[in-house]
């Protein structure tokens, strides 16, 4: 399914060095550098903090990979981004969560093979995409009753609003698959 992507990234040359370690750790971790990061390499700046942001989840205290991952993918399924569906699908899938699984989270997220406190922030994040102002005190209330702080529901709605922004510039520029900067 690759498109012509509309800009080629271009690592400043002031920035090789800089822009290869990210890359290097990046590599070392997943085996590989995803698309959509060799996209942030156009601006540097950008890419360390989205790295950062990355990392900071990656190794988040209280919020399991899976439910994050759920996230990512349920906000990038509404937004139809393929190469973020595909991403997360396959993190889901080498984490046990089936074919049939992913796609009954697609049609009601309610049926996302994840814990019951986990399901409450992964409605709230939904809902704070779809309709911010929907979410409520009960919402909050009914995270903290299973045991979850403030700033987990934050986390959660952060997130999934990241993700919603991701999803936005790579169907900007095209990026569809990870042989976009092949």
């Amino acid at each position: 399914m690759t498109t012509n992507v509309l800009i080629n990234p271009t690592i400043p040359d002031a920035d090789q060095k800089r822009v290869s370690a990210i890359f290097d750790s990046i590599e070392s971790h997943l085996g590989f550098v995803p698309a959509g990061l060799k996209l942030y390499s156009i601006s540097p700046p950008l890419l360390e903090a989205f790295v950062g942001t990355v990392g900071y989840f990656m190794s988040h205290e209280r919020l399991s990979q899976k439910l994050l991952a759920f996230i990512r993918y349920l906000v990038s399924s509404d937004a139809n981004c393929h190469f973020c569906i595909d991403f997360n699908s396959a993190l889901l899938m080498n984490m046990g969560v089936t074919a049939d699984q992913l796609e009954a989270a697609r049609i009601e997220p309610d049926l996302a093979p994840l814990e019951s406190g986990e399901k409450t922030l992964l409605k709230i994040a939904l809902a704070a995409i779809d309709q911010p102002e929907a979410v409520t005190d009960a919402d909050i209330e009914s995270a903290r009753a299973q045991g979850y702080g403030e700033r987990d529901v934050f986390d959660a709605v952060v997130i999934a609003a990241n993700n919603k922004a991701f999803t936005h510039v790579l169907r900007t520029f095209k990026v569809e698959d990870q042989a976009a900067f092949a």
